[in-house]
């Protein structure tokens, strides 16, 4: 049975994001690990997260799954969510932290002059528009300009125009979904995000990058 790690590195709602994703797996194990040997293994990876940057590449190298999440980036579907997304960049505004370089650019903090100065709050939290940069596998079945949920007070800023698959507005507009290769990865919250959510999250686990 193909196996589906999403991958536990002690930070974000890693049981709603396994339940929604076995909602939508046909045949599929769904499997939260914080085991190396299960990430290397599985036949796709979802690497989802929320809470502070710092926080998150810490608590990545501590358990030892740095290197598997990098191997796995480079080898086979793979999901981020959220952290997951931002920690593919190369660095962090947030406690200013490297990522993983695994894509070019860096993560940045709304600024206060295009958000709070015409009342919008940050953290960025609630229901929004993707606009799709790009026909992708995962947005299959997806209407352009479909809305998803957000929780995030940063963006991700890539240095490659190539790789932004998605974008939203909130003061600004700003990056909301990335791909490249076998990489999709999206600031949003798919697991939250009802009917949308489910199509992505039902598609990536059909997908044969």
């Amino acid at each position: 049975m193909s196996v589906v790690a999403v991958v536990d590195y002690g930070m974000g709602n890693l049981r709603s994001v396994a339940k929604a994703i076995e909602h939508v797996a046909q045949g599929q194990q769904v499997v939260v690990t914080s085991d190396p040997a299960v990430v290397a293994a599985a036949a796709r990876i979802v690497v989802p997260g929320q809470g502070a940057m710092p926080d998150c590449m810490r608590e990545l190298s501590a358990r030892g799954l740095r290197d598997a999440v990098i191997r796995a980036a480079a080898e086979k579907p793979f999901l981020g969510i959220c952290i997951g997304l931002q920690m593919l960049f190369e660095h962090s505004d947030e406690g200013d932290v490297p990522g993983l370089a695994l894509l070019a650019g860096g993560v940045r903090r709304f600024p206060a002059e295009r958000t709070t100065a015409v009342g919008l709050k940050v953290p960025h939290m609630g229901w929004n528009e993707v606009v799709q940069a790009a026909p992708h596998v995962l947005w299959r079945d997806i209407a352009d300009g479909s809305r998803f949920y957000f929780v995030h007070s940063y963006y991700v800023e890539p240095a490659e125009p190539s790789v932004i698959a998605g974008s939203t507005v909130y003061g600004m507009p700003f990056t909301s979904a990335v791909a490249r290769a076998n990489i999709f990865a999206v600031q949003f919250h798919p697991e939250k995000s009802a009917q949308a959510g489910l199509q992505l999250l039902g598609n990536f686990l059909r997908w044969q990058p």
